[in-house]
């Protein structure tokens, strides 16, 4: 190729990146922010962030597990205790399915022996909200109602 050909080519690449920058900076600055997003974003960064730990555990449990210096004790252990969180994952997503399932339109659970966190999508949480709330977790999770804390995130 020749020089001046690479010298227009480029120099239209910087042209674009310069057009791609003013527009990027225009349309953000024409976008207003919104509850939903911050909101949405809450779930979804929370989401990321709790998968991203239980990759570290598993990741964690796994070099135990294929360690040859590990013990057998140890290795026993760490199998445990990944069947333990494995258990705990589905339990968690499966009673968020539930919460939806009554109207909401996002939840995130955490399960913390004994307690049980409930995030939910919404302004506030009514008296019959909370009852179907907690009786739903509560039957799916085999626990007492008294350990359910929910709270409401707008």
């Amino acid at each position: 190729m020749k020089k001046r050909t690479k010298i227009i080519i480029l120099s239209l690449m910087i042209v674009l990146l310069g057009v791609t920058g003013y527009l990027n900076i225009v349309l953000n600055n024409n976008v207003s922010p919104t509850t939903t997003t911050t909101t949405t974003s809450y779930f979804v960064s929370y989401r990321n962030d709790r998968e991203t730990s239980r990759d570290q555990q598993m990741l964690y449990y796994d070099a135990i597990i294929d360690s040859e210096t590990s013990s057998a004790e140890a290795k026993t252990n760490a199998e445990n205790a990944k069947l333990a969180l494995i258990a705990s994952m589905e339990k968690e997503l499966d009673t968020e399915n539930l919460v939806k399932a009554c109207g909401f339109s996002d939840c995130v659970i955490s399960i913390t022996d004994p307690n049980v966190n409930v995030v939910v999508e919404c302004a506030s949480i009514t008296d019959d909200e909370n009852i179907i709330i907690t009786n739903t977790v509560s039957e799916a999770l085999g626990i007492e109602p008294r350990y359910i804390v929910i709270i409401p995130v707008e």
